[in-house]
């Protein structure tokens, strides 16, 4: 018998302002915030929770611990074009990662690296022009 699969659940964020990293997952990346507890907040993260936590960045201080929050997109350029017009700043633009793959990445308000990761364009299938 092999070992059981692992899966990532979660991640959680150390963050120093819930309200406004809240009003950047939702607002600007569309996540749906699907509970808060005081200086916690929880998303749907499609498959995946991810949890803004304030306690966690007073235990680790700011800046502990350096973390990447990668998203999976059908269209590193379509999501790349969208972000921007909502005000997300890259710190990379859209290249190739590996064959078909493409990547393009930023940070959040409290400096946590985030990634989109996919193909460079929507495929057919989605009704968009690849």
């Amino acid at each position: 018998m092999g070992s059981p699969q692992m899966r990532i659940a979660t991640v959680v964020l150390g963050v120093s302002d819930v309200q406004r990293s809240v009003a950047f997952y939702r607002d600007t990346l569309g996540l749906k915030l699907t509970g808060q507890i005081e200086a916690l907040a929880f998303l749907d993260g499609g498959g995946l929770m991810l949890v803004l936590s304030e306690p966690l960045a007073r235990h680790l201080g700011q800046g502990a611990g350096a973390s990447e929050v990668v998203f999976g997109v059908d269209g590193v350029r379509e999501h790349y074009d969208m972000l921007r017009e909502r005000g997300v700043k890259f710190t990379v633009e859209p290249r190739v990662i590996n064959g078909a793959q493409w990547a393009a990445n930023f940070d959040d308000p409290d400096g946590h690296h985030l990634c989109i990761f996919g193909s460079e364009r929507r495929s057919r299938e989605t009704g968009a022009s690849a």
